[in-house]
């Protein structure tokens, strides 16, 4: 056996092999149908439906609501009954053709005096038997459901609770061809309306709706059993009792449901006797207040020659369905877009051959590409997939928006893209794998020269340090914590923003012969001189941080601008840097198992401690003394002061980094500087007035960092002045955050 399998794949190739059991292991899962492949079919059609919903139409199909604006008026649910029988009568007045009641009388009205009499037991005996006599609230509703054609609604019910009557009025049902019951939902129970209100309606309807296992409602049962009778839905039950007609029809052959006739329309269903919901969307001309309703205030036309539906929007009542068009769509709006789809015959139809025909689709793209692959190679063969695809695509647009039918497109293209991929991947990886490996471990965070020089020579991948003076530089964005608790509901858009922005920045950094030791989140970790030697490694260091600042504000006005065209807040992110040089460990840091080129040493730490502190000085970049040396003489620098830092007990004499060699040789930097050295003697020299008097000028600097500089050391000489610093204070500031 093994000996043949051998032969075969030499034959037709491991690839070409590989492919193939692959293909079969996607048609097999397919024909499983597991909720993560029906999770992405249904969300393929949600999307068609949102890109093409139902047109709306004038169709004759009211609501009659009973939303926040009636409950204001007329008091919490339920109302008298009373009220309804003048609603009810105003809407036959109004020319409705029949109407249903999206909900359920399932208990006396409480409201009514005989039921009153009940709750209050200390009422005199005349007012008594006044109350007694007078109209019963129940029997008001029901005199006037029998002047018109109504039908009361039902609901399903999993319980099994007490039954109701054994004569329950039952609507006709004539099955054309075998019991289609084993193929219907069902619900143990009903709940059924007070037996009053049953007598004098026209027709009962189910109005439970029973979604897809996400809560999405896109399909609905026309017909279910229930208490082991076949009921029809209250849509169904609606456009029978408004057309006449005595019963409704269920066709059905062995592989189940095939239409149900109502109304002399025959609607096609699925094999469980459900319809895919054509939807519009959100449509308020659909409504009708029931307060206006109540009080005549409404517009007959809204009504007249119109099927009513009479049921509820308010948030409170909890009768709210999602749908693939709107999160919270109310139940009874469900039951007009049923009513609209069957009076529009704008029917959705996922036809029984759809699986077999997505089981050839696939089929085909994915033998296609595999027998092209090792002949044309993998671009060529992209090119024709793609092709491939996109008329797959537009087929079953096509199919949608024209002929109403639903086939999924994903699935099919999924399996033949996995099936290219696989070709790919074991074609190539043998020639790719060693090098692919080095650029995967390191290219996203070595500098390119010292990629290719792994690449050259792999053996240089073991276990060691070495000992070198390195810079060293740490950045974090301001504020990030703030701005990722606005994608709290959108995590991939974090993400994107994050690699919008580590990305300039690590080029800034890789630009300038940095080496990026790692990523922390939204901070980044680097060095120079290592491994290559850099005979500038300071003065590179301090150009990669001006070059991450100049990207990150090129960034920021490409984002803002982005942000108002969209509506949306726009969150500017700023970043920090602390950059340190001295003696270090450098090397492959880590187990035999797993390792990283990275670097260790009192420099390092102490460099990000710098970065923490920008956001203490409210600047930009804070070099370490040893860096700042290295640039003085260069770079717009100045120091700014001197800090003991978390975890040091020797002090360290900081700067900040404010420009390139441009803005160290203007006019405007030079006098801001020395304003700033002279202020910073005097502060040290415990010279308060002195110290004011250049800070009042640094306060109007053209220069941010030194306004920004000038406010923090006035709040420290105000605060000296009022309780002043002990008789041995050294001038060191001692930083309370890392």
């Amino acid at each position: 056996m093994k000996r043949f399998l051998v032969n075969v794949g030499s034959r037709i190739g491991i690839a070409r092999l590989a492919a193939l059991a692959c293909l079969a292991a996607f048609l097999a899962l397919r024909v499983i149908d597991p909720v993560i492949v029906e999770f992405t079919r249904l969300k393929t059609f949600d999307f068609y439906q949102y890109l093409s919903p139902r047109e709306p139409a004038p169709l004759p199909v009211a609501i009659v609501d009973i939303d926040e604006k009636s409950l204001q008026a007329l008091g919490q649910w339920p109302w008298p009954r009373s009220s309804l029988a003048q609603m009810l009568g105003n809407i036959g007045r109004a020319g409705g053709i029949a109407v249903a009641f999206d909900m359920v009388f399932a208990e006396r009205d409480r409201l009514s005096p005989q039921e009153f009499i009940k709750s209050v037991p200390d009422l005199d005996p005349k007012t008594r038997d006044d109350l007694a006599r007078l109209p019963n609230n129940d029997a008001i509703l029901a005199n006037v459901m029998r002047q018109m054609r109504v039908v009361v609604g039902q609901a399903g019910r999993v319980d099994t609770g007490p039954d109701g009557r054994a004569d329950q009025a039952q609507t006709p049902v004539a099955l054309l061809g075998p019991d289609p019951q084993p193929f219907l939902l069902e619900y143990p129970k009903i709940l059924r309306n007070i037996d009053v209100l049953e007598d004098a309606s026209a027709g009962r309807g189910l109005f439970s709706i029973y979604p897809d296992w996400d809560s999405i409602v896109r399909r609905a049962a026309l017909v279910a059993v229930a208490d082991d009778k076949i009921q029809p839905s209250l849509s169904v039950e609606l456009l029978r009792v408004a057309t006449g007609q005595n019963a409704f029809a269920i066709k059905s052959d062995d592989a189940g449901i095939k239409s149900v006739v109502v109304g002399g329309v025959e609607v096609p269903t699925d094999r469980n006797g459900r319809i895919w919901v054509h939807y519009t969307p959100h449509d308020p001309t659909r409504f009708v207040s029931a307060i206006d309703v109540l009080d005549g205030s409404f517009d007959p036309a809204a009504i007249q020659n119109h099927l009513v539906l009479v049921g509820t929007s308010a948030t409170g009542l909890l009768d709210l369905k999602a749908t693939p068009l709107d999160p919270a769509m109310p139940g009874v709006e469900v039951h007009a877009q049923i009513l609209e789809t069957i009076l529009g015959q704008s029917y959705l139809k996922r036809p029984n051959y759809a699986i077999g025909a997505e089981l050839v689709i696939a089929a085909a793209l994915s033998l296609l590409i595999i027998y092209f692959v090792p002949i044309l190679g993998a671009l060529p063969v992209l090119l024709l997939g793609l092709v491939l695809s996109a008329s797959w695509v537009a087929g079953s647009w096509y199919l949608f928006t024209e002929q109403k039918i639903l086939l999924d497109a994903v699935y099919p293209l999924f399996a033949s893209i996995t099936v290219f991929l696989l070709l790919v991947f074991v074609n190539y990886r043998r020639e790719e794998v060693r090098r692919q490996e080095i650029r995967s471990a390191f290219g996203q965070y070595l500098a390119p020269d010292y990629v290719e020089l792994i690449a050259e020579n792999p053996d240089s991948l073991k276990l060691g340090g070495e000992r070198r003076r390195m810079t060293v530089l740490f950045s974090d964005v301001r504020g990030f914590t703030e701005i990722s608790e606005s994608f709290k509901d959108n995590p991939q858009g974090l993400t994107g923003l994050m690699n919008r922005f580590l990305t300039p920045l690590s080029e800034a950094i890789t630009e300038k012969r940095g080496t990026i030791d790692k990523y922390m989140g939204d901070a980044i970790m680097a060095f120079w001189n290592a491994p290559l030697d850099d005979d500038q490694p300071e003065l590179r260091a301090c150009h990669a941080a001006l070059g991450m600042i100049a990207r990150m504000n090129a960034l920021n006005s490409i984002r803002q601008t982005e942000a108002e065209a969209a509506g949306e807040t726009y969150w500017p992110l700023n970043v920090g840097i602390g950059i340190n040089s001295g003696d270090c460990v450098v090397g492959n840091m880590g187990s035999e198992f797993r390792f990283d080129y990275s670097v260790l040493g009192d420099a390092v730490n102490l460099a990000s401690r710098l970065e923490g502190q920008s956001k203490t000085y409210g600047v930009t970049v804070i070099l370490g003394e040893n860096t700042a040396r290295e640039v003085a003489d260069q770079l717009a620098v100045v120091e700014i002061d001197l800090i003991r830092v978390k975890g040091k007990q020797e002090p360290e004499r900081i700067y900040c980094l404010i420009g390139d060699e441009t803005v160290a040789a203007g006019a405007g930097f030079q006098k801001d500087k020395v304003s700033f050295e002279t202020m910073l003697e005097a502060y040290r020299t415990q010279a308060w007035a002195d110290a004011g008097t250049q800070l009042a000028e640094l306060e109007h600097s053209d220069f941010d960092a030194f306004r920004r500089l000038a406010k923090l050391f006035r709040q420290r000489v105000e605060d000296f002045q009022i309780s002043p610093p002990p008789g041995d204070w050294d001038g060191v500031y001692v930083a309370q955050t890392k």
